[in-house]
C-alpha cells in the first residue's frame, strides 16, 4: 500500500506568500496570503519579514488542524544562490548560510527556504528546496559572453521548466532524460531553454538577456543602454528598477497583468498589438536559436507560464516555429505542486535528496 505523506509548500512573492498542503502529489488546500503595503513597508529588509510570514503560515496550518509535527516534509521556493545542479536539496545549516549571505540577486524567493527551515524547527526532518532559479547545467561554450570579464549565468524559472519538461515527456511517451526539448517560460520573466537528454544546457538569463516580459526589458541595444546609464539622470538603483521591475509590457502599456494585456489586444488596441508582435518576434528568435543549440534535433517545443494562456500570442508563436517541431502548451504555472512533487520523489525513494558542498 502506498504511503501517504503530508507536504507543505511555500512560495513567497513580493506582496504575498502562496502556501499549499499536499498529500503526496494531491492538493488538499492552497492559499495566497496577501501582505498589504502597509505591513510589508514596516520591514527594511526582506530577511526582517521571516517571523511575520512564518506566523501567517502557522495560522494557515492551524485552520486546517495540522501541526508542524504532522508534516512529512516542508518545501520552500529556492532563491538565486550559487550555481546548482537540478534536484531537491536539503535545507541544512550550510544552505541557510548560503541563502542569507551568498545570493547573487536579493530576491524574495530566498525567503522560501528560510521560512521552511524556521517553521520546521527541530520537528520536521525533511526540509527542502526544489530546482531553484540558479539551476545550472549549461554547456561550457554557452558561458562565453563576448568579453573575458563577464561570464553568462544560468538564472531561469527552473522549477516550472523542469516540471513541464517531465509533463511533456509523459505526453510524448518517453523519459525526460531521453528527449531534446526547447522549453519557453513566458511570465513576469521569460526563460527560453535548451534541454539535451534531460540537461538544461543553455538558457537566456531571465534577468539580463533574451525577450522582454511582463516587467523586464530583456536584452537591450548596447550603445543606447550605455548612453542611458551615463546620461546623469539616473542612479544605479533607478536603472535596475527601470530594467528589472518596470520594463517590458508594464513600460509600454502601464499594466503588469497578462490578462489585461490580452484584453487590450483583443479589443483592437494598436499599441498593445504592436507590443504583442514584438514579444512574439523575440520569443520565436530565442526558440529558433535554442533549436540550433540542439543541432535541430528537437522532439518538442514546450510553452508554459502565465502568457502561455494568451491564445493569440501562442498561435502566432506556433505559426512561426512549428516547422522546427511540434508544440506542446502548458498554460500557467503551478510552482507549489512542482515543489510537492520534488519532495514526494525523495520521500518515495524515486530520487535522493542533495546537499550543497
Amino acid at each position: 500500500m502506498e504511503s501517504k505523506y503530508l507536504i507543505l509548500t511555500i512560495n513567497p512573492g513580493s506582496t504575498s506568500t502562496k502556501v499549499g498542503l499536499y498529500k503526496n502529489e494531491e492538493k488538499i488546500s492552497e492559499r495566497n496570503i496577501s501582505h498589504p503595503d502597509s505591513e510589508i513597508h514596516k520591514f527594511s529588509c526582506i530577511f526582517d519579514q521571516l517571523e511575520y510570514r512564518t506566523d501567517m503560515i502557522k495560522n494557515f496550518l492551524a485552520e486546517h488542524k495540522v501541526s508542524v509535527g504532522d508534516l512529512a516534509a516542508i518545501v520552500g521556493r529556492g532563491g538565486p544562490i550559487r550555481s546548482l545542479a537540478s534536484g531537491t536539496y536539503v535545507i541544512d545549516d550550510k544552505m541557510v548560510e548560503e541563502l542569507k549571505t551568498k545570493y547573487s540577486v536579493l530576491h524574495v524567493s530566498i525567503l522560501g527556504g528560510l521560512i521552511a527551515r524556521n517553521l520546521a524547527g527541530g520537528t520536521v526532518k525533511n526540509v527542502f528546496i526544489v530546482d531553484p532559479v540558479c539551476v545550472d547545467e549549461m554547456c561550457d561554450e554557452a558561458r562565453v559572453s563576448g568579453h573575458p570579464m563577464i561570464e553568462r549565468e544560468s538564472l531561469s524559472h527552473a522549477l516550472n521548466i523542469k516540471a513541464v519538461g517531465r509533463l511533456a515527456a509523459k505526453e510524448i511517451g518517453k523519459p525526460y532524460d531521453k528527449l531534446n526539448l526547447v522549453i519557453a517560460h513566458l511570465g513576469s520573466g521569460v526563460s527560453v531553454t535548451a534541454h539535451d537528454q534531460g540537461r538544461m544546457i543553455d538558457v537566456n538569463n531571465a534577468y539580463d538577456e533574451g525577450p522582454f516580459s511582463i516587467d523586464r526589458t530583456g536584452g537591450l541595444p548596447l550603445r543606447a543602454l550605455i548612453n542611458l546609464c551615463f546620461c546623469g539622470k539616473y542612479d544605479k538603483k533607478q536603472i535596475q528598477e527601470m530594467f528589472m521591475k518596470k520594463g517590458g509590457i508594464i513600460a509600454y502599456l502601464n499594466t503588469n497583468d497578462g490578462r489585461v494585456f490580452e484584453d487590450m489586444v483583443n479589443a483592437g488596441d494598436k499599441k498593445a498589438e504592436r507590443v504583442m508582435l514584438g514579444l512574439c518576434h523575440q520569443v520565436c528568435k530565442e526558440i529558433g536559436g535554442m533549436s540550433t543549440v540542439l543541432r535541430g534535433k528537437v522532439d518538442a517545443i514546450v510553452l508554459t507560464g502565465g502568457l502561455a494562456r494568451f491564445k493569440k500570442l501562442v498561435e502566432l508563436i506556433r505559426e512561426r516555429v512549428s516547422f522546427i517541431s511540434k508544440i506542446i502548451v502548458f498554460g500557467g504555472e503551478d510552482e507549489l505542486a512542482s515543489m510537492a512533487a520534488g519532495a514526494y520523489r525523495v520521500l518515495s525513494g524515486q530520487e535522493i535528496a542533495k546537499t550543497i558542498e
